[in-house]
């Protein structure tokens, strides 16, 4: 239950943040909201990979490493897109920085949630 709240804690601080690079009177531009969408496509490779994958092959797979490669990438395009706005002055650096804070806490977020609820048996992500 601990985990789980402090979970959704760090969601709700993150999108906060992402809401606060665009939506503050000074920055007012909605174009950092584009990294919702890496958000929902991060965990959908190591998610595709763990259900294809057996587990029991102590040796590494190649089915999994590509999915951590893929969900590398779509992490890294999640930094690099605020700072490509900010560099085309289409945001301002301040809600880039914000909007980079933001990542941080929802990705770490998002790795908490798959080391808590990701090798436990009893209760796990693959029910929901």
């Amino acid at each position: 239950v601990v985990a789980l709240i402090s979970l959704s804690f760090g969601g709700a601080v993150g999108l906060m943040f992402l809401m606060l690079g665009c939506a503050l009177p000074q920055y007012n531009q909605y174009w950092p909201l584009f990294v919702l969408f890496f958000y929902i496509l991060s965990p959908i490779p190591y998610c595709i990979a763990r259900r294809l994958v057996d587990d029991t092959d102590a040796a590494s797979n190649a089915c999994k490493e590509l999915a951590i490669f893929l969900t590398t990438g779509i992490v890294v395009s999640a930094f690099g897109l605020p700072i490509v706005f900010a560099r085309a002055q289409l945001i301002y650096w301040g809600a880039c920085a914000l909007v980079l804070t933001g990542n941080t806490v929802i990705f770490a977020t998002i790795l908490g949630f798959f080391l808590v609820f990701g090798s436990n048996d009893d209760f796990s992500w693959q029910q929901w």
